[in-house]
């Protein structure tokens, strides 16, 4: 089995120990979800995988490229790029641009064209010439899970993704998200405290007492 990220006893800790032997194994079409109270540690697996940081202990394997904190910068970046798109619980937009030049950034970096039906299904297509200030927080968050995409990564990792949405809404864009997933064989892990989002995942991890227990999403 080929796996798009595959985690095997990683461990990280700050001033305390967070969790211990993390194996995790994503495949495609499979979307993962982390739930946990706050401060457990579900970001921070988040950044492991994502690249951003270093676990204490343990490897990481992203598709083809092998315990990915030892690889060099040219590698890494190539991750970054055209592998993973990561759904940060802050926007991170570019405030002195408007729509449109945001999605134009992601369109550049992966060589690739925005979905307009996408921009459609979030209700964000008619807001193109506004700048980043003018969008409500739901906006915002809409257009920077659209920026995602439109990489069309094969692993997204996503923090609170629908953190600033209406149920409705949230409900919504996840069920893009996991579209997305099937129809590109991609995979998804997430973090969350929302039970309803975790349920549309097709597994559930909870992240409890430094270890995962794994749950049946369809309980």
């Amino acid at each position: 089995m080929e796996y798009l990220v595959y985690t095997h006893n990683v461990s990280h800790s700050f001033e305390v120990l967070l969790y211990d032997d993390v194996n995790i194994e994503l495949k495609p079409r499979q979307s993962i979800a982390i739930l946990g109270v706050s401060g457990s540690g579900k970001s921070t697996i988040l950044n492991n995988i994502a690249t951003l940081l270093k676990p204490n202990s343990g490897t990481i394997d992203i598709m083809q490229y092998k315990d990915i904190y030892s690889l060099n910068n040219k590698d890494l970046l190539e991750i970054r790029q055209k592998i993973l798109g990561i759904i940060f619980q802050a926007h991170y937009l570019f405030r002195g641009f408007n729509v449109a030049q945001n999605l134009r950034v992601a369109e550049l970096i992966a060589n690739t064209k925005v979905d307009d039906s996408m921009l459609k299904d979030f209700n964000i297509h008619h807001t193109m010439g506004q700048h980043i200030g003018e969008l409500s927080g739901g906006q915002q968050q809409r257009l920077s899970i659209a920026r995602v995409l439109t990489k069309r990564p094969k692993v997204i990792i996503a923090d609170e993704p629908t953190g600033n949405l209406d149920k409705d809404t949230a409900i919504n864009v996840m069920q893009y998200i996991l579209q997305y997933v099937e129809k590109n064989n991609a995979g998804l892990i997430l973090a969350t405290h929302d039970m309803d989002i975790a349920k549309l995942c097709t597994d559930i991890i909870l992240l409890k007492d430094k270890k995962l227990e794994f749950f049946d999403a369809n309980f």
